[in-house]
């Protein structure tokens, strides 16, 4: 009971810090001007090692409810949806193979495969789901969106074109930094994380 309870107090604090850094974020050079970076992925991936990766999808799903309540949605949830998945499998993946292999070279081949899923996961939940909810909620036409790719890379001609040109390595990157992170951050973290002084 008492680490269950530890590990609900942990995930809380995790999910406050996910939310916070959720506004943390910085325009890409090579990307369009609406895609933007930022680590909120961070706190679930060190959720997902200490705790679990039930844990980890937990810290996504919190992270984007408190972003919704605090903050709202301009797109009826619609990002929030596709950031929580993004971060789910990120953080999912990670933990599963963590959990079988519970070493160092676990947690980063983990990271790895996290990171790839959550960049394959991204194509057709931008191409299905968040590029048609821009279309709609932000009356901002798809050629318009292309346009702003091709400004980039005038060879690009398809939207899905550029989701694999542009957000498939953006995603990728943007998880391997996540990782980066973490190793560097979980071991001084590691007596709060576990409980231990």
């Amino acid at each position: 009971m008492k680490g269950t309870t530890r590990n609900i107090t942990v995930a809380a604090m995790l999910s406050a810090a996910a939310f916070i850094l959720m506004f943390i974020e910085f325009p890409i050079p090579i990307m369009p001007s609406f895609v933007k970076l930022d680590i909120s992925d961070l706190p679930a991936l060190l959720g997902t090692f200490a705790l679990g990766p039930v844990y980890g999808v937990v810290i996504e799903l919190l992270k984007n409810l408190l972003h919704i309540l605090i903050k709202g949605t301009s797109s009826a949830g619609v990002g929030e949806l596709c950031n929580f998945l993004f971060g789910a499998v990120f953080a999912l993946v990670a933990g599963l193979v963590y959990r079988f292999k519970k070493t160092r070279m676990g947690a980063i081949i983990g990271s790895l495969l996290g990171a790839l899923a959550m960049a394959l996961i991204s194509i057709p939940l931008n191409f299905y789901v968040v590029y048609p909810a821009y279309v709609v909620f932000y009356s901002l036409p798809l050629d318009a969106i292309i346009g702003m790719y091709q400004a980039i890379l005038p060879s690009v001609g398809s939207l899905l074109e550029c989701l694999v040109v542009f957000n498939f390595p953006f995603t990728l990157c943007k998880g391997l930094l996540d990782a980066l992170l973490c190793f560097l951050i979980y071991k001084p973290l590691s007596p709060l994380l576990h409980g231990r002084k």
